[in-house]
Order: C-alpha cells, then sequence, then structure tokens
C-alpha cells in the first residue's frame, strides 16, 4: 500500500518529488452499520434466556438495559453470543451496505473496515475469522481491515460509524463522521445517514470538499453489483 509520502527522492538530480496520488479513505464501522448487531444480539439473548424474542422490545440504549441486560452480564451475553451462536458469521447485513459500498469503491473510494471486535477473551480466532466470512459471503467490498478499539487511531479521510462514544471520540480530534442513525445516537449532531443511499451522497460530498472527485462507472463495462449475485448462490453455514 502507498504511503502518504514522497513517491519519488529526487535524488541524482533527475525529477523533484511529487506527492503520491492518493484516494479518499473511508472508515467504515460494521455492527450496527453494515451489519444488524441488534436483531443478531436480540436473538441470542432470548434464546440464552429461554424467552419469546418478541418480549424485546427495540434497542434505544446503546448498553442495552431496556432488555435487562445489566453491564455487568453484557460481557458474559457476547461471548455466548460470538463464540457459540456464531454471530459475527450469521448476523443479517443491513440493506444497501453491499451495493453502497461496491458503487463507492468503484469510484475511487478506499474502504477501510474499521471493526472492535477482539475483545473477547480467547476468542479473537472466531472473531478474525467469522468477520472475513461474514464480508465475503455479504459481498462486501474493503481494501483493508482494521481490528481494534481506539478508532482516532486509524487514518481516514471520513467516517461511519453509529457508536456514540466512536463518533464523539473522532470529532473531538477533527474527523469527520457520518451518524449512521441508530435510536441510542439521536442525540448527535449531523452528518446523519438514516439509510445507505444518504451515505453515498454524504461521501460524495466530502471527497468533493476534499478536492477528491469521484469517477463513475465506465460504460460499456458489466454493471459492477452483478458481482453481488454469487453471494446468493453459497451455501450457508
Amino acid at each position: 500500500m502507498l504511503d502518504r509520502a514522497l513517491v519519488a527522492d529526487g535524488r541524482a538530480g533527475e525529477h523533484p518529488p511529487v506527492k503520491a496520488a492518493w484516494p479518499f479513505v473511508l472508515g467504515v464501522d460494521l455492527d450496527g452499520v453494515c451489519g444488524d448487531y441488534t436483531a443478531a444480539f436480540r436473538a441470542v439473548v432470548a434464546a440464552e434466556r429461554s424467552v419469546d424474542i418478541a418480549s424485546l422490545g427495540p434497542q434505544t440504549s446503546w448498553e442495552f438495559t431496556e432488555w435487562g441486560v445489566a453491564p455487568e452480564d453484557f460481557d458474559r451475553f457476547h461471548r455466548t453470543a460470538v463464540l457459540e451462536h456464531r454471530m459475527f458469521r450469521t448476523m443479517e447485513p443491513l440493506p444497501g451496505a453491499s451495493e453502497v459500498l461496491w458503487r463507492l469503491s468503484d469510484a475511487g473510494v478506499w474502504v477501510r473496515i474499521i471493526t472492535h471486535r477482539l475483545c473477547v477473551n480467547w476468542g479473537h480466532a472466531v472473531a478474525v475469522a467469522d468477520t472475513v466470512e461474514w464480508l465475503d459471503r455479504n459481498g462486501m467490498p474493503y481494501r483493508d481491515i482494521c481490528f481494534l478499539g481506539r478508532k482516532p487511531e486509524v487514518e481516514a479521510d471520513a467516517y461511519i460509524d453509529d457508536g456514540p462514544h466512536n463518533v464523539e471520540a473522532l470529532r473531538a480530534l477533527g474527523n469527520s463522521v457520518i451518524v449512521f442513525d441508530q435510536p441510542y445516537n439521536r442525540h448527535l449532531d449531523g452528518p446523519r445517514a438514516l439509510a445507505w443511499a444518504e451515505v453515498e451522497e454524504l461521501v460524495a460530498g466530502l471527497a468533493a470538499a476534499r478536492g477528491v472527485p469521484l469517477q463513475g462507472q465506465f460504460p460499456g463495462i458489466d454493471d459492477p453489483l452483478r458481482r453481488l449475485d454469487g453471494r446468493l448462490t453459497r451455501p450457508p453455514g
């Protein structure tokens, strides 16, 4: 991967240093942005408690307190969800995520997945493997992927996230962050995307403001979204 440095050092008087051309980098969160974490976790909590899933209403808080999940119980539920229910492999994608990410990628956006999924002790191998499997199965394009909790440490031109603490931490350092709308982040200022179609528009605007024009699909080339058809024929499990 190119570094944001000089691609020519200008030695021997040949050519002066020139800046490397660099794409617009979009940092993309997974849970609650690309994948329906709430629905997947709801199913796990209902199964572990042997209750009707309908008895667990909409998630309105980041901590799931409306489901009676105490702070000291969350780690246990989450560990079970990841290691036993394999939630990171089976959760449903949110509508439009793969299609929009493909269009942005084809337009020249560098899609960088940034996710905090290594919080289960002794479960990192499962979390990483299931994450990559899920991305492939659901046709999510990406150039690189970062597993870490401190998202401000990752370099990107803009971010899309749903976690209030992540958005606030990123913005505190002057980063451009699109809030992916969820009930637990309604107190945050925009820009806000209610759906992935709005993400596409907002990213295009941010890229233009940075002086990075996005390219359209060249005429005569097959529809790029046909690449997603393969995910529908893959066997489950």
